[in-house]
């Protein structure tokens, strides 16, 4: 599978207007391809630095050297640290032909980098998340996921009241108010140059979010998205200040109220398949909605025998959740395709589950659009993606596919809850994936397909995340 670092190369050869470009860059997605990234990096440098290739085409092989940089951070374990971690966590020494075993199963990631093998940041707990045969080796817990606690869930559900649509319930409110800071390093960029920030702010156009205040803020001078982009944020600006780290803070408040429909009781009329809407959400989008071979032959055999909207979603969901276990996860704008990365792989955290099941639905003709934002439970906090469907006369249900899998929940839906359910603790900022920002960005995005953390860049270039920190605190009312 082609990586998403000779993609970018690829899509904008067209633009070179010397004959020898595309010999050139050809020669950096081999180099590439072969793990040699220091001969890539350099060649990228020495191609720029001819001043002849057009400046969509300077872009694209700036983001692919920047992309070499993002894998090494991400691929940074070697073999004795793998080996140490194991022993450490788990009480055991693993021996070499059962380290090839997971290498082979792609339980063990890794990357050829330079000539030396590079495991991926977070390899070996994921061992323990996604191999049942290598938890069996030990009597430790497996590796915390992103589940958060189902008691929070039992005691909404029991909670839960009517609403005036058929099949439809409601789960308590719940209000929270929020510090999100992002801290750029000291001497990330040079003294008093001007750093642009993104920063994730509350969506104001999501039913299940209202009461939306922004409260204060670092900077005096900001621009809210109101929702005018699938990503809302609040832009800010600030010089830095040689050997000080530059800070940007807001703080807001929203409320969050779960539902959940029963899938049984709803009435799902006949589609219209001329609606827009209808027409977007069941559309390939490119690069990691499309409906490739493997992905129709999957979602065919996986719903050969469900015949309505509804079946069909149970259909992807169970299988979904039964045969791809969570585990961390690349950063996604190093991955070409996210949902034939997780059919390879058979593992994924959120957003690249919920990917796959939108792909899935999308080419069975059911309405899929993206969702996410955090996840707010108390002590749970994290980032997390989610999902919606459409069924015609009901309108649009939560899916959360990432929450779907575990152990069983003491509730009647059980972990089937969140097959067409949500709960309260949620900050919605995201309405669809890889859109554009508002000020428009004008550099690569660190994140190019979810904006959860933030976005930063100077008037030189972006900022990963490797040169910035970010924090929410909650409080909750």
């Amino acid at each position: 599978m082609r990586t998403i670092l000779s993609l970018f190369i690829l899509l904008f050869l067209l633009d070179c207007s010397s004959p020898k470009q595309p010999d050139t860059t050809g020669e950096i997605d081999k180099e590439i391809a072969s793990g040699n990234f220091t001969r890539a990096a350099g060649l990228i440098d020495s191609l720029i630095a001819g001043g002849q290739v057009s400046e969509d085409l300077q872009h694209a092989l700036l983001f692919t050297r920047d992309s070499l940089h993002r894998v090494k951070l991400d691929f940074n374990r070697t073999k004795d640290e793998i080996v140490d971690w194991i022993e450490k966590n788990w009480m055991f020494t693993p021996s070499d032909s059962l380290l090839d075993t997971w290498e082979r199963s792609k339980t063990l990631e890794f990357r050829i980098i330079d000539g030396e093998k590079r495991y991926f940041r977070n390899a070996a707990p994921n061992i323990f998340r996604v191999d049942i045969s290598a938890r069996n080796l030990t009597q430790t817990p497996s590796p915390k996921t992103d589940t958060p606690l189902d008691s929070l869930l039992m005691d909404a559900f029991e909670n839960k009241t009517g609403s005036a649509t058929k099949g439809k319930y409601l789960l308590p409110k719940k209000t929270m108010k929020a510090r999100y800071t992002l801290t750029v390093n000291a001497d990330a960029v040079p003294d008093a140059e001007l750093l642009k920030v993104w920063l994730p702010f509350p969506r104001g156009d999501v039913r299940r979010q209202t009461d939306v205040k922004l409260l204060a803020t670092s900077q005096p001078d900001y621009t809210l998205s109101d929702d005018k982009t699938a990503h809302a944020s609040l832009y800010m600006e600030q010089k830095n200040l040689r050997g000080k780290p530059t800070v940007f803070w807001a703080d807001f408040e929203f409320t969050s109220q779960g539902e959940w429909f029963d899938l049984f009781e709803i009435e799902v009329k006949p589609y219209d398949k001329n609606d827009p809407l209808f027409l977007k959400y069941t559309a390939e989008q490119k690069p990691h909605i499309q409906f490739s071979k493997e992905i129709r032959n999957l979602t065919d055999s996986v719903t050969e025998n469900a015949q309505t909207p509804v079946e069909i979603l149970q259909a992807v969901y169970r299988y979904i959740a039964s045969n791809f276990p969570w585990a961390s996860a690349l950063e996604y704008s190093t991955i070409a395709n996210i949902p034939e990365y997780v059919i390879e792989n058979r593992k994924g955290d959120c957003g690249q589950v919920t990917l796959l099941m939108m792909t899935m639905l999308r080419y069975k003709g059911i309405p899929a659009r993206w969702q996410s934002g955090w996840m707010t439970h108390p002590g749970e906090v994290n980032l997390h993606d989610w999902a919606e469907v459409y069924f015609e006369g009901v309108g649009w249900i939560p899916v959360d596919i990432s929450f779907g899998r575990g152990d069983s929940v003491s509730i009647p839906p059980g972990r089937g809850f969140f097959m067409s359910g949500i709960d309260s603790y949620r900050l919605y900022i995201n309405s669809d994936f890889s859109g554009d920002f508002f000020p428009e960005k004008r550099f690569p995005r660190s994140e190019t397909v979810d904006f959860q953390r933030g976005e930063v860049e100077s008037d030189r270039w972006n900022l990963y995340f490797d040169q910035w920190k970010y924090k929410m605190d909650l409080i909750y009312r």
